[in-house]
């Protein structure tokens, strides 16, 4: 049997558009002499489709969408997923659900066993789980169908297990031949090195391969790398599709190691790919081409203005350099060498005029009050609001550049440097910020080495530079690991070797900005756990 894998970038909630592609794709594979070809998860309306899902039109729409597909599986079969209203008396009203179409008809139809309700996932909002396994007879095989989680989990993966039940046990036990995985799992750095152990522990451990399809593009603040793969029954994997692009896959089960096995790109560089997909997709499926972004010569800026380049190409990308009075000059010159070697289109607008009248305009309120944040933040709100009329009059996406250490600790002004559509390096660390913009640089200098090199500064009042304001970003970020993405105590930390009065004054800060990240733009999750969400913390609450 030939197995085509299909690695797709659908757009959440546009069935039409979807199906026309794998209606395309169907027939690229049946060309190519596929007996079956495999989408991945949800992939008639997209993952996630959140609380479209709630939408009785959005289901029965997705319904007719699969009947309509099935039409054009006579030549090959096809595995495609979408949402299937639940007919039992009691739980929720929809399933996640596979669907196995050929000879112009739907065959046969799976519910997904393990929902999973963690992180970024919500799944039991809106599907009821299966209680038993499926296998299909197709092309000669016993082939057991599974939805993503439902290979996740085995008896080794963790210390508490989430399910009581393993479906790939079952499988066994039934005596499939092949285990198909339709997913849709979201990149996080390290994940794709972390699945292929995981299933070929479980492909070693119940003596079956696994054809596995992951979904690939961004939707909303997660990215999907792709990474769709064939894993034989001692655990080695023989075929593995590109990370972070469309692609279509062909295997002859029979002779698996005869097909195409590209390499997954790893850290530093698997992060840029994402970011980069993330950001291109985003504002493509959001209905934009342009961006605009502020530049302020320092390393965040350059950055995320790099990164759009890269998604959008040169002609999409605006920079606008707002210098103050307290501006250095080589925040100036940075920013236009930046705008030069990317061949961007470059402004300047100072803001000192507006500055200066919002102190005329604010100095009776002040009266015998002296300057503090108030004044900086002015600034800030300044900028945003020019950034936001270009956005505005010339219908582009404004991007902010704030890192995920500034957002922890709320190191950034609501309604200024926080202002825009999307918040590209929002979920990458500022020492990982330099990480990036050193593979950026890899083969020629486009962000210019004073901006690497040069110290941090909000440049919002004299001499200001994050350090004045923020512990070391190396020790910064190691405390923010630690505390949001492990969720370890402050004693714990402690006990590690850090600080205390810095551990303390550093929680205390991610604590009380909870309110700022409530209101900030959408991010691109790249890390284990992002500002987003996946994270929900109370704002009014005072647990210490």
């Amino acid at each position: 049997m030939k197995l085509a894998l299909a690695q797709m970038n659908p757009v959440v909630g546009d069935i039409r558009a979807n199906t026309a592609r794998m209606t395309e794709v169907i027939s690229q594979a049946a060309g190519r002499g596929a007996d079956l070809v495999v989408f991945s998860e949800l992939s008639v309306v997209g993952y996630p489709p959140k609380d479209l899902l709630l939408k009785p039109r959005f289901i029965d729409d997705n319904r007719r969408a699969v009947d309509e597909l099935a039409k054009s599986c006579r030549d090959c079969g096809a595995m495609v997923g979408f949402a299937c209203p639940h007919e039992g008396a009691t739980g929720l009203n929809l399933h996640n659900a596979a669907a196995l179409l050929a000879e112009g008809r739907v065959i046969q139809t799976y519910f997904k066993q393990l929902l999973p309700t963690y992180d970024v996932f919500d799944e039991r909002r809106y599907f009821e789980p299966a209680k038993s396994p499926q296998v299909v007879e197709f092309g000669g095989k016993r082939i057991g169908l599974t939805i993503c989680e439902d290979i996740w989990q085995g008896p080794e993966d963790t210390e508490r297990s989430l399910y009581d039940i393993r479906p790939l046990a079952e499988l066994s036990d039934a005596g499939v031949d092949l285990v198909v995985n339709m997913s849709a799992s979201p990149f996080v750095l390290g994940k794709p090195a972390f699945r292929s152990r995981c299933f070929g522990g479980h492909c070693r451990r119940y003596k079956l391969p696994l054809a596995y399809v992951n979904q690939v593009g961004g939707n909303d603040e997660l990215v999907f790398d792709g990474n769709s793969c064939f894993i034989d029954g001692d655990g080695k994997v023989l075929a593995q599709a590109r990370d972070f692009a469309e692609d279509l896959l062909l295997i002859d089960v029979e002779n698996p190691s005869a097909s195409r096995c590209e390499m997954p790109r790893e850290g530093i560089a698997s992060v840029h790919a994402a970011l980069v997909l993330g950001l291109r997709d985003y504002v493509r499926k959001c209905g934009f081409k342009r961006v605009v972004i502020g530049l302020s010569g320092g390393i965040d800026s350059a950055v995320t203005a790099a990164l759009a380049v890269q998604a959008l190409g040169h002609n999409n990308v605006t920079g606008v350099a707002m210098p103050s009075r307290y501006s250095s000059d080589h925040s100036l010159t940075d920013a236009a060498a930046l705008a030069r070697n990317l061949n961007i289109r470059y402004l300047t607008i100072p803001i000192e005029p507006a500055h200066a009248a919002m102190e005329s305009m604010l100095a009776d309120a002040f009266t015998g009050r002296g300057s503090d944040i108030t004044e900086e933040n002015i600034q800030a709100r300044l900028r945003g609001n020019i950034l936001m009329s270009l956005s505005n009059k010339f219908g582009c996406l404004l991007l902010t550049t704030g890192n995920k250490s500034e957002l922890a600790v709320g190191y950034c002004t609501l309604y200024g440097d926080m202002a825009g559509g999307l918040a590209v390096i929002s979920d990458v660390p500022k020492t990982m910020i330099y990480e990036l913009a050193r593979f950026i640089n890899r083969d020629g200098e486009l962000i210019p080495q004073s901006s690497i090199t040069k110290p941090p500064s909000a440049e919002l009042k004299p001499n200001q530079t994050d350090q004045d304001s923020l512990p070391p970003y190396e020790i910064l970020d190691e405390i923010l690991r630690r505390y949001v993405e492990q969720e370890q105590s402050r004693d714990k930390i402690v006990a590690d070797g850090f600080d205390d009065a810095t551990v303390a004054r550093v929680i205390n800060l991610v604590d009380r900005s909870e309110y700022k990240r409530k209101q900030a733009a959408p991010g691109l999750k790249v890390t284990s756990r992002a500002f987003g969400f996946g994270r929900r913390m109370p704002i009014a609450q005072n647990y210490r």
